[in-house]
């Protein structure tokens, strides 16, 4: 663990389910974000060890930010936190990582994550994505599940990842735990296309009940089920001032009640594999 820098004791856990996402290009809505600091937010996560960013970012592209604190000036770094939560809190032991997608030495990056993962024990790690899709936003958010471990896969009932083609931090991640022979999970929520660059606190929501129903935990939802019906009703608003728009909503509406499912697997499985070749 190189570039670990422990910012508390280490905590005592019990072979804990670690929960990752990255903000970037894999976050579409800051959902898969947004989602992994509800889970440890509403758990009172608390912050133990960080990935030092120095050796992982091109500082010109990912830029620190600076603010006020108090009377001094501070600078936040690209965040890459480890959090950790007591099973009394959250009914198991867990550890949420929050990270930005490096440009640089990505193989050194998934080390530090790995090495994690062996230090605590890790049972499984389940990493949360966010891509954009042709869904609705007055309709119930897609959650596609893939499986990297075949005991997983059966466990749970999941798909295999068949993925071939151009990857992002998520994917080398899971080739690095597989290789480690480390069981692992991944969550991807759909954003609708026709609003691509808004929060969306609806494919959050779903992220996080897909997590619950997964290991079988009630975690607080009522802020993103707030923010979810204000989003909905808000893209509905500017969904209506644009007759093209409205008429694709419309229409996207009509096949979802057709179906009586958000997509199909297949469907939602080819868009995942779109989002990540256009990302190249």
């Amino acid at each position: 663990m190189e570039f670990i820098h422990w910012t508390a004791d280490r905590p005592d856990l019990d072979r804990p389910i670690m929960v990752l996402a990255f903000e970037g290009w894999n976050d579409a809505g800051d959902a898969a974000s947004s989602a992994a600091r509800h889970i440890r937010d509403r758990f009172g996560g608390q912050v133990f060890a960080e990935i030092d960013p120095e050796e992982f970012y091109d500082f010109t592209d990912t830029r620190p930010n600076i603010r006020l604190d108090g009377d001094r000036r501070a600078i936040d770094w690209p965040e890459n936190s480890f959090a950790a939560i007591a099973s009394t809190d959250a009914g198991r032991d867990m550890i949420v990582m929050v990270g930005n997608e490096p440009q640089l030495r990505w193989r050194s990056y998934n080390e530090q994550i790995v090495a994690m993962v062996e230090e605590f024990e890790v049972e499984m790690v389940i990493s949360l994505g966010a891509l954009i899709a042709d869904v609705v936003h007055s309709r119930p958010a897609t959650i596609y599940s893939a499986g990297y471990d075949l005991a997983l896969i059966e466990q749970l009932d999941l798909e295999p990842s068949s993925y071939e083609g151009p990857t992002g931090i998520v994917g080398v991640v899971h080739d690095a735990l597989q290789n480690g022979g480390h069981g692992s999970i991944s969550l991807w929520a759909s954003v609708p296309s026709y609003v691509p660059h808004a929060t969306s606190p609806k494919a959050a929501l779903a992220l996080v009940n897909r997590v619950a129903q997964l290991l079988d935990l009630a975690i607080p939802t009522t802020a993103l089920e707030i923010g979810a019906a204000a989003y909905e009703r808000q893209i509905t608003e500017l969904v209506t001032d644009d007759d093209e728009t409205s008429e694709y909503v419309t229409r996207l509406e009509e096949e979802y009640d057709k179906s009586m499912r958000p997509e199909s697997g297949e469907k939602l499985i080819k868009e995942l594999e779109e989002f990540l070749r256009d990302a190249e």
